[in-house]
């Protein structure tokens, strides 16, 4: 059994298997006659409807399953939850508050020797599932990546923490711009160098609140929304931090001739990014939804493979 929950479970030869099975899933489906229990504690479009038709195309049964149906740490602990859910399922995917959660969860199934491995499908500090899509797109546009700029304009979030890492894993030079308030911690780079140095691909992380600068001679600019689904309350404040902050046309200019704009979406257009940048013909950003398919036939073909 093996679980996923970030990137950095993963070292360059699993990484390069995970996004084979993405490409060229097993030709034997790997889930058949199998259910996979979908729980989201907080909606999603892309990520509902990637996962379960990824579960269709490896032979599965996928059942979403609200928070708000299992109570979960209200009427039911997670563990019980998990449990629960591994008495009729093979495959326990979540979309949760807090990563704790998630481990929580995993380790129950292990005490109680369940063989069900658990997916990340989004977390507090973590979105691994959209950073493989990331990089399926990035690989099918531009090829090879080593060496290449990965530029992320924007809150150093959950999914800009992810993306650093699928980014180090490609042996890419990742960029970041945001305000001082919004970047990440000394200890988070420390940590994704330290990521980095284990690959041993040569990637590099840089951070900067400068984002002309961060987005010179870049292959890939990306960003995301600077008010995620919670913050809600703090929006007048992020909108002013980020002020300068936005993905145009004269950013994308500062960019590769060849460099190409990436969003995981919702996007709030005229915000991170302009509608004209969003709509160009850099912008991958349906290709990259796209691939949130592509990427979760690896995931899940991944980790009911089961340790070598």
């Amino acid at each position: 059994m093996r679980n996923f929950f970030d990137l950095d479970d993963l070292d360059t030869d699993e990484w390069e298997h995970l996004l084979g099975l993405a490409l060229e899933p097993p030709a034997q489906a790997p889930l058949a006659g199998q259910g996979v229990a979908l729980l989201f504690q907080k909606p999603s479009a892309r990520t509902r409807n990637s996962t379960e038709m990824a579960v269709v195309d490896l032979g599965g049964h996928p059942v979403y399953i609200q928070g708000t149906e299992v109570g979960l740490d209200e009427r039911e602990t997670a563990e019980d939850v998990a449990r629960t859910l591994a008495c009729y399922h093979s495959v326990l995917c979540a979309r949760v508050f807090e990563h704790s959660v998630l481990v929580r969860m995993a380790g129950a199934l292990q005490r109680s020797g369940f063989d069900v491995p658990v997916v990340n499908l989004l977390c507090d500090t973590a979105h691994p599932c959209q950073a493989v899509a990331d990089v399926l797109t990035m690989r099918e546009a531009l090829g090879r990546l080593a060496g290449r700029a990965l530029t992320y304009v924007g809150d150093a979030n959950n999914m800009a923490r992810s993306l650093a890492k699928a980014g180090l894993l490609e042996g890419m030079e990742v960029r970041f711009a945001s305000p001082a308030a919004y970047s990440f911690s000394p200890d988070d780079l420390t940590g994704l160098q330290a990521f980095a140095d284990r690959v041993g691909r040569g990637g590099t992380v840089q951070t900067t609140d400068d984002p002309g600068q961060a987005a010179k001679g870049a292959a890939v600019l990306y960003t995301d929304v600077w008010t995620s689904m919670g913050q809600e309350g703090e929006r007048a404040t992020r909108l002013a931090a980020f002020e300068g902050f936005t993905v145009d046309g004269a950013l994308v200019e500062q960019a590769d001739d060849d460099a190409v704009v990436l969003h995981c979406l919702p996007a709030h257009r005229g915000e991170e990014i302009t509608d004209g940048v969003l709509e160009g013909s850099r912008s991958l950003v349906w290709r990259q939804a796209t691939h949130r398919r592509t990427a979760m036939r690896g995931v899940l073909a991944w980790v009911v493979e089961g340790s070598p």
